[in-house]
This record gives structure tokens, sequence and C-alpha cells, in this order.
């Protein structure tokens, strides 16, 4: 039994081991996470964007075919692309967070439910 409520050193200690753990754990998620390509596109699939797991821009393709339309049309496309790139992105990184910490509530930005 600990004395005055604290914690005994074997809580301590596996706390300790379970932060190691973590810490780990989100070492190797960073590394596969800037491996991963992720895809988006606009509604027609004429353009492309490819981001990384950690949202780092790969690259861009675009159909020969988009570059004849309207300099706001060509806009849109490759906002929507970006912003599906984003969404899905960002969908796999909190997917990924949740399993590296368990469901713990963390508060870590840009990864909470109110984004």
């Amino acid at each position: 039994m600990a004395a005055f409520g604290l914690p005994n050193f074997g809580q301590i200690t596996e706390a300790f081991k379970k932060a190691q753990q973590i810490q780990q754990d989100a070492q190797k998620l960073q590394e596969e996470l800037d491996s991963i390509e992720i895809e988006g596109s606009n509604e027609d699939g004429r353009v492309n964007i490819y981001l990384s797991g950690n949202q780092k821009p790969l690259r861009v393709q675009i159909e020969e075919s988009l570059l004849k339309e309207d300099k706001e049309f060509i806009e849109a496309a490759i906002l929507t692309a970006i912003q599906t790139a984003h969404d899905s992105s960002t969908a796999n990184m909190k997917e990924r967070m949740q399993e590296l910490t368990g469901g713990l509530n963390l508060n870590l930005p840009g990864i909470s439910d109110e984004d």
C-alpha cells in the first residue's frame, strides 16, 4: 500500500513503460506514414493529387483535356483534388493514431473529433 495516496512504484514503472512504447510506436508510425501515398481527385478524375500519409505533397497529375477548360474550372478541379487528398490523408492519420493510442483521448491538434 502506498503512503499518502501515492501510486506504488510498480504502477509508476508500468506507466513509464507504456509511455515509452507509445513513443516508439509513434516514431514507427511516422515512418510508415511517410511511405504511404494517398490520392485525391476531382469529380471527373482529370486531376489527381498525391500526398504522403503525413500530408506532404508528392505529385500532381492533370489530364491534357482539362487544360482546354477555362481557368476557373481548372482551379476548382485542382482545389477539389487537394481537398479530397487532404481529407483522406487526415482520416487515415486519425485512424492510425487511434490504433496507436488504443483509443486514449490525447486531445492532439488536428486529430480530435471536432475537426
